[in-house]
């Protein structure tokens, strides 16, 4: 080193890509898929710089690394689809029943309450017993993915530092299961239909791209809130707090339509519930399961938070994915 050091003629012939003994400037070297740069860390005796190779962190703030994360996410069916429905096997293990009884406790629940309710509200136990049931099996399946998105992330600590997966391997995770719980509770819809016909048509079909709406509404829900949570862990309880006061302000245990047609400061007060972007994503599933007229402009409203929704995730996801296992 000392006759390198010494020697001007090697200094002169040095490569374009080294630092010379007296240059300041850094040269960088680069490469197919990484940037190098040559940084001296130490002057020795003889002032010869040491010259080290440092390759760049390729950058982990993207909207490639998003969407690919979604993309493996969705590629790792198999793994997201067991672990799932062994949420609900485990749930249930050791039961007679087994998940027959998330049938069960929707069907006591939605009699009890409409058999309350139809009396209070003095209406006709046939009509509404179905109605009241229908928005409870939508209802439930809206806040699970709410409530359980806060901590997605949260409650799937162990794996997320120890398995090599995308995040949004326990996101379709939730989704999935609370998709699953849906259709558990479909059991109950049906049962009532069968107990009080109603005349239902080819429109009951739109409940299948509607329920796909809620699907995806569920998905970046779990992503914005669950990251989010993450990292200031009041959210979860706030939201716990307004998911509650919502359930009353949606049109599950009362009518949205019978309050709106007594007109005055009655009906004033009830198109207010618009307001309540819950409202249209159950009305777009419960008025074709009941057979009711379809009205498009829930379907619109519901198409345009779809969309602000899933820009939102992304955005959260490009910027703060690297970072959520670091905040768990």
């Amino acid at each position: 080193m000392d006759r390198v050091a010494n020697c001007p003629k090697a200094l002169a012939e040095a490569p374009d890509n080294t630092y010379s003994g007296t240059s300041s400037r850094p040269v960088t070297a680069r490469g197919p898929t990484t940037e190098v740069t040559q940084v001296p860390l130490a002057v020795m005796s003889s002032g010869a710089p040491i010259d080290v190779q440092l390759p760049l962190a390729a950058d982990s703030r993207s909207w490639r690394r998003a969407v690919e994360d979604l993309r493996l996410g969705w590629a790792q069916r198999s793994l997201w689809g067991y672990l799932g429905w062994q949420d609900i096997k485990q749930r249930y293990r050791r039961s007679v029943l087994g998940p027959l009884w998330i049938s069960i406790s929707m069907g006591v629940i939605a009699l009890a309450m409409g058999i309350l309710y139809s009396a209070l509200f003095q209406q006709e136990i046939n009509k509404f017993l179905p109605y009241l049931a229908t928005g409870l099996i939508i209802w439930n399946f809206v806040s699970g993915c709410i409530l359980e998105g806060t901590e997605v992330f949260i409650a799937n600590e162990g794996l997320i530092k120890h398995l090599p997966a995308p995040l949004s391997v326990h996101v379709f995770r939730l989704v999935w299961r609370q998709t699953l719980f849906f259709l558990h509770n479909l059991v109950v819809w049906a049962a009532l239909i069968a107990v009080f016909p109603r005349a239902l048509g080819w429109n009951v079909l739109l409940a299948v791209p509607a329920f796909a709406l809620l699907v995806l509404n569920g998905g970046w829900i779990a992503i914005f809130s669950g990251i989010i949570a993450t990292r200031f862990r009041d959210i979860p309880p706030i939201i716990g707090s307004i998911t509650q006061l919502l359930f009353f302000m949606t049109p599950i245990v009362w009518s949205y339509d019978d309050f709106r047609s007594r007109g005055g400061t009655t009906g004033a007060r009830a198109q207010l519930a618009e307001l309540n972007p819950v409202m249209h994503f159950v009305e777009i599933v419960r008025r074709p399961l009941l057979g009711d007229p379809t009205i498009w402009r829930h379907w619109w409203v519901v198409s345009g938070i779809t969309v602000l929704g899933w820009a939102a995730a992304l955005v959260i996801l490009r910027n703060y994915r690297s970072r959520v296992s670091y905040w768990i």
